[in-house]
């Protein structure tokens, strides 16, 4: 069975691309019982559980997951906060359900979180910005904000951008994006009638809004958006494409400098224990180009 991928609530489960891509589980449940019974269930299933989940999520929601965790005693339950708005998290969560039936192994597919997060344009058109604490928001915007009809477009990842609707262009991927939209109070057609031709994506589909999104981004009148790779092939390609080390704590594999399941850092050995066959620089990730699915 393939690695479980959890997500907080159930708004955070997008419909799969087909039928090869599992259904995400929900955890935490209502009770702590129910999301014992629940996580061990899903560990005797499928081997090994990635639970995604904002990094600004209540407290109570991830204390009950390391409790979780820590009463069942389980080394093979990743427990990840990821720095994304909900719709992203959504998005990140499919992408890892479409490369979790790959032959990847369970810690590389915990630690290609991080990767697959940088390639994930997420962000928002909002009505006001007043109450927006998560992207760097100058006074003069927050000025703007109380214009009547004044409207932003926000992009929380890969990096913190902010323009007025109307003046300015909000930069997008160079490369082949789907596009996803989920919208609030009052509807808007911009992400889909201004935005999606203006980053060339390559489809666009309307979700429902994640109950979250609305703390935060401080405010209901908006339209969230995400945008990221959907071709399990790209995505196997740029999984596949860095080099693999052994996690020195728990074993197993890994991607990038952190362990997905036991969160210690990569401890690379020194150039005197390296095979010589090994001792070479790692080809950075690039950028994928404009076009490319």
């Amino acid at each position: 069975m393939p690695t479980a991928i959890a997500v907080t609530s159930p708004d955070l489960v997008l419909p799969p691309h087909d039928r090869q891509t599992p259904p995400a589980a929900v955890q935490p449940l209502g009770t702590l019982e129910d999301s014992l019974t629940g996580m061990h269930a899903l560990i005797e299933q499928h081997g090994y559980v990635i639970s995604l989940f904002p990094a600004a999520t209540e407290g109570a929601v991830t204390q009950r997951l390391h409790t979780v965790r820590s009463v069942l005693e389980s080394d093979r339950v990743a427990l990840l906060g990821i720095d994304l708005p909900p719709l992203g998290v959504a998005l990140l969560a499919q992408q890892l359900r479409q490369l979790s039936v790959c032959d990847f192994s369970p810690g590389v597919l915990a630690s290609a979180a991080r990767l697959l997060a940088h390639y994930i344009y997420a962000g928002a058109l909002l009505g006001s910005v007043a109450k927006l604490d998560r992207v760097p928001v100058s006074l003069k915007s927050h000025a703007k904000s109380w214009v009547p009809g004044a409207q932003f477009a926000v992009l929380a990842n890969p990096r913190a951008e902010l323009i007025r609707i109307g003046q300015e262009e909000l930069p997008g991927p160079e490369f082949g994006t789907r596009l996803l939209s989920a919208a609030g109070q009052p509807p808007s057609d911009w992400v889909t009638s201004t935005l999606a031709p203006a980053w060339q994506v390559q489809g666009a589909a309307s979700v429902p809004l994640p109950a979250e999104s609305v703390r935060w981004w401080g405010t209901n009148k908006l339209v969230e958006f995400a945008a990221g790779l959907y071709d399990v092939s790209v995505l196997y390609q740029l999984v596949s494409s860095v080099r693999r080390d052994e996690c020195r704590w728990c074993g197993l594999e890994l991607i990038g400098d952190r362990c997905g399941f036991c969160a210690a850092p990569l401890s690379p050995p020194s150039v005197d224990e390296r095979p010589a066959a090994t001792v070479r620089a790692a080809s950075p990730v690039r950028a994928l180009p404009r076009g490319v699915t």
